[in-house]
């Protein structure tokens, strides 16, 4: 078990209506920076019994929106239920029904002598609205796979970004705010072990930064903050040559490099091909895993791993199809190898601390980094990069290539998180330009309770949190766009009405 500073108290979750996003950071970052093993200690496989291995993760969000009574914040999911009849609101209730039953799918296939796993990735949006609409049934469902030690040891929390933002257009001054917001909440919610647990991150719409300066911030930020490893798209990194994975069934190591030169680096489990969550809910990747058989990094062979995340409630195949499929594929590995040997399932922080019990190192893992940067680096010499050349190496190459760009890189590659969405980008950078105005001058000065756990702060990054949730740029301009303005407008509202803090 994981140990930690037993001076802690329990986090309240709500805080004067708010989530609690802030005020904990000395004692998060106290309890997320723990080199011990997560599952190491309770896991029942063993390496080398294992051929290949499969990982299975469910993204589940709702975004926060201006729309209940006299405008005030409430969930996308408590505004489907109330107005049924409006496009595809219908399915609010299997939606719901979706965010709660791995706590009944996961019991009941542990108790008929299956070996399952599951990895779960929930925004704050989607916890925060589920408190909000006084679904704490489905957060007790949750609660007993997560913190029950009978089942806790079949499931694995990934960290994200609090309010579902995209990586590459977050101002990167608030990259860092995101990841321990979301912690705060995950801890109010699940409790001080459960958080300790969370070594693994699923970047919001598999998003990766591709330029430079916000890939090592990104970074930089995750092992700050106690993260292990991160899913990345296969489609979204190349080799450290420009080419495409060779060995995407092994780990990487993902090299961050900034345009000062700095280098840093991270785990990188790599997510095969696009966004279909039929890759999920038919189960695909424990079927390419049974194709698979062991591969060798430095020294070691291993069992490769086959990594998937998809919509954990989005579309009908999700909804209908999966649970079936899904315990389908345990009680077939039940007969074949008792799901502990051959073809096995695991969760990400298992099988990588598993390997690297076995002796992998992670500077032997192959390398990667954000497509595009190759041609970066072939133009500006790494061991004499500045910031001048390498601005200028990406305008060279956007002048060369029409299709050459720095705003990242993600499952929905068919989708620009930036293009035509200039009257919500400029409203949420000048929202976090005037927050951090305000606020950093603040957190230099010293304090008896510190300004973090105020709940004017609380709501001023609540809504400069909110204003970087990436629905606001997926459905084009209407009412979602309207929604960002809203947001926009209370957030300045309250820099420029709230008292210092």
């Amino acid at each position: 078990m994981l140990s930690f500073p037993t001076t802690l108290t329990p986090l309240p979750e709500i805080i004067d209506g708010l989530p609690n996003i802030s005020g904990w950071e000395t004692e998060i970052l106290s309890v997320v920076n723990q080199d011990q093993p997560v599952f190491l200690p309770t896991t029942n496989i063993r390496l080398e019994d294992v051929n290949a291995v499969f990982a299975i993760a469910l993204h589940m969000h709702q975004p926060t929106i201006p729309a209940g009574n006299g405008g005030t914040l409430i969930s996308n999911l408590q505004y489907m239920f109330e107005h049924p009849n409006e496009g595809d609101n219908h399915n609010a209730d299997p939606f719901a029904h979706c965010y709660s039953r791995m706590g009944d799918l996961i019991p009941e296939l542990v108790n008929q002598g299956c070996n399952p796993r599951v990895m779960l990735d929930y925004s704050g949006n989607l916890l925060w609205g589920l408190r909000q609409m006084g679904r704490g049934d489905v957060l007790d469902n949750l609660k007993r796979i997560t913190c029950d030690p009978t089942y806790q040891p079949y499931v694995e929390w990934l960290g994200t970004m609090w309010s579902h933002a995209v990586i590459p257009s977050t101002p990167i001054a608030d990259i860092k705010l995101q990841l321990i917001a979301w912690q705060h909440h995950f801890a109010a919610i699940f409790g001080w072990e459960a958080l300790a647990r969370v070594k693994g991150f699923s970047p919001p719409e598999m998003h990766l930064p591709n330029h430079p300066d916000a890939l090592f911030e990104f970074v930089k930020a995750l092992k700050e903050c106690g993260y292990r490893w991160l899913l990345v798209q296969e489609h979204s990194v190349e080799t450290i040559s420009g080419q495409s994975l060779t060995h995407k069934h092994l780990p990487h190591r993902l090299i961050a490099r900034n345009s000062q030169g700095e280098t840093i680096s991270i785990t990188a489990l790599i997510k095969t091909q696009g966004s279909d969550t039929k890759l999920v809910a038919q189960m695909q990747p424990y079927y390419e895993a049974k194709t698979l058989s062991k591969q060798q990094i430095g020294s070691v062979f291993v069992p490769p791993i086959v990594s998937q995340i998809g919509d954990g409630e989005n579309g009908g195949v999700m909804m209908n199809e999966f649970p079936s499929a899904f315990k389908q594929a345990w009680w077939d590995m039940v007969n074949n190898g008792a799901g502990k040997s051959g073809v096995v399932g695991m969760c990400g922080t298992e099988y990588l601390e598993l390997i690297e019990a076995a002796g992998c190192k992670p500077e032997d893992y192959p390398t990667c980094q954000p497509v595009g940067q190759h041609q970066i680096w072939e133009r500006v010499s790494p061991d004499n990069s500045q910031p001048e050349a390498v601005e200028n190496a990406i305008q060279e190459l956007k002048q060369i290539n029409s299709n050459f760009h720095m705003d990242g890189a993600s499952w929905t590659n068919h989708i620009s998180w930036v293009k035509g969405y200039e009257n919500v980008l400029s409203p949420m950078y000048q929202l976090s330009s005037l927050f951090h105005q305000k606020i950093d001058p603040l957190l230099q000065t010293d304090s008896a309770e510190p300004i973090t756990r105020q709940s004017q702060y609380r709501n001023l990054l609540l809504h400069n949190l909110l204003l970087q949730t990436s629905c606001f740029r997926y459905w084009g301009q209407g009412a979602w766009t309207d929604y960002a303005r809203e947001i926009y407008q209370r957030g300045e509202s309250l820099l420029q009405t709230t008292a210092r803090l």
